[in-house]
């Protein structure tokens, strides 16, 4: 499988597994700390995929999400997260309506991350 994937996730453990588990499906993976830091690596040399956990210190994943809708509209995007819920309903429920292609609840199953990615690496 070819793409280039980004990773934006503060959680330095889940980012190590998510990147491995993405480089054994044959993906060029970069990973970033937060979504300010995912922004700049996408700025020097853009990726496919954005996989991106909502809950991150300097720049959430809703501000994430929003910044590489606005400038990267191409990018498809992964929304992750525990998914705590808020007073009207799941957080990526609302990551969906506002714009990610994707959202899939923590823990991630590294087949189901590798199926959605190569499901939106097929569409045009």
């Amino acid at each position: 499988m070819t793409g280039k994937i980004l990773i934006a996730e503060d959680n330095a453990d889940t980012r190590e597994a998510l990147r491995l588990c993405l480089e054994v499906e044959g993906y060029a993976v970069r990973a970033a700390a937060n979504g300010d830091e995912a922004f700049s690596l996408q700025v020097a040399e853009p990726a496919d995929v954005l996989v991106t956990d909502l809950f991150m210190p300097e720049r959430d994943g809703f501000e994430t999400l929003s910044a590489f809708r606005k400038s990267f509209p191409r990018t498809r995007i992964v929304v992750i997260s525990g998914d705590a819920r808020h007073i009207r309903g799941s957080y990526l429920e609302a990551a969906q309506m506002v714009g990610a292609d994707a959202v899939l609840r923590k823990p991630v199953a590294p087949a189901e991350l590798a199926r959605v990615i190569a499901g939106l690496l097929k569409k045009p």
